[in-house]
């Protein structure tokens, strides 16, 4: 049973459903944290989902998310196309081992894991980048062709990107909690990215959306074949998430940098303290 609690008719749940994940991929392409930061959170405390049915619920959206968001980025000139190709490799294979873990592991011990990664991405998403001008990188960056370009105040910026092995690695693991918890594990991403690897931080995020729908793809599959991912749960899920990011996308060109940063912060670290919570308990 999807859900025990909730004293709802269908159409009631998937409304309420479609409205509060159209939200959660609003802040998901303003901030490139990915939707199901939110919308794992809102189907399992607030409406009384199994966990393993919102991860696979959140995975079908991610790719949404990825979809009606990364287009835009891409028309604009943001999104870097060949240094996220390359971090995909990474978090492809992390994405199918994390995945794989999923009917390893209790549903408190993944809640408990999703809040203490709800409360490293509030930390860390309002944290000033390290990026204040142009950098064109380092000899890696210039060895595998990552310098590019991107609009900023009406001119073209050029930039480079460092420690590149060290970005790789962390993608790694960015994968890994995607297949696991049914995120874009976006706050991982821009993290490397960002911080590790000096990309200015609108690339960051437009870059990390534009990753996300594959990374979930790839974990997809493994709850796909193990009957995680329910259609009518599903549906609402990802038409909300789509709306909501083309949405995102659109505010996102015009948002001051400071104010993104701000954006998740107070509801990822209440999130993140009722997941926490949840999980010790043994709740879920």
């Amino acid at each position: 049973m999807l859900f025990s609690w909730v004293p709802m008719n269908v159409a009631q749940f998937s409304a309420v459903v479609f409205v509060g994940s159209a939200v959660a991929g609003f802040l998901g392409a303003l901030t490139g944290l990915g939707g199901g930061m939110v919308i794992v959170p809102l189907l399992t405390l607030a409406l009384g989902v199994d966990i393993r049915y919102a991860i696979g619920a959140s995975l079908v959206a991610v790719i949404a998310t990825s979809s009606g968001s990364a287009a835009s980025f891409l028309r604009q000139g943001y999104a870097n196309i060949r240094a996220g190709m390359l971090l995909e490799v990474a978090t492809t294979s992390g994405a199918l081992v994390g995945a794989s873990l999923t009917t390893l592991l209790p549903g408190s011990a993944i809640a408990l894991i999703f809040g203490l990664v709800l409360l490293g991405s509030a930390l860390t998403a309002t944290k000033k980048s390290l990026v204040d001008g142009e950098d064109l990188g380092d000899k890696l960056c210039e060895s595998l062709h990552l310098r590019n370009t991107y609009p900023c105040d009406g001119r073209i910026v050029n930039y480079g990107v460092r420690r590149i092995p060290a970005g790789f690695a962390l993608m790694a693991g960015a994968g890994a909690l995607s297949g696991l918890l049914g995120i874009g594990s976006g706050a991982v991403k821009v993290l490397a990215l960002d911080r590790v690897m000096r990309f200015p931080f609108k690339v960051s995020t437009t870059t990390s959306n534009f990753m996300i729908g594959v990374t979930a793809a790839a974990s997809a599959g493994v709850y796909l074949a193990r009957g995680y991912i329910d259609p009518g749960l599903a549906m609402p899920v990802t038409l909300g998430v789509l709306g909501g990011a083309l949405a995102g996308s659109r505010v996102l060109m015009r948002a001051p940098v400071g104010i993104l940063r701000n954006v998740f912060r107070g509801v990822l670290l209440l999130l993140a303290v009722q997941m926490i919570w949840n999980g010790v308990k043994g709740t879920f």
